[in-house]
């Protein structure tokens, strides 16, 4: 009563009830609270909001512990959002700079990273333009 547990979705093939389906499909949904055990092998599950469609009663080979780890925390910033739903890019550093030579002409880039993304997610712009 009360431990936080991992359900097993995996058997679900091809259905899309937790968001993504296929190869993309997440194994285990949670952690979650066991509410109350039923019969001797089911138990009852607290389910987050998004998944109060789904019938909250659980067999016991679809539960797996849940161990605590300091790596499951992810730290995010905030991020200020207008009014019209989207947000300022703002650039912290450029990384790479490259001078790309086309046939009449050269064309100076540089390769820049903004905030709230990593490195690999970083993007080439015209020199001009920053």
């Amino acid at each position: 009563m009360g431990e936080p547990v991992l359900l097993n979705i995996s058997p679900w093939k091809g259905l899309t009830r937790f968001g993504k389906k296929g190869k993309l499909n997440p194994r285990y949904v949670g952690p979650l609270k066991i509410l109350k055990r039923v019969g001797k092998v089911a138990y009852v599950l607290a389910l987050p909001p998004h998944m109060q469609h789904i019938y909250n009663v659980f067999h016991v080979s679809m539960i797996k512990k849940y161990n605590p780890d300091s790596r499951h925390v992810i730290e995010y910033e905030l991020i200020e959002i207008q009014a019209n739903l989207s947000y300022v890019q703002q650039a912290v550093k450029c990384l790479d700079q490259l001078v790309k030579v086309l046939r009449n002409k050269s064309v100076s880039l540089v390769r820049v990273l903004y905030r709230n993304n990593m490195i690999k997610e970083s993007t080439w712009k015209l020199e001009s333009e920053i």
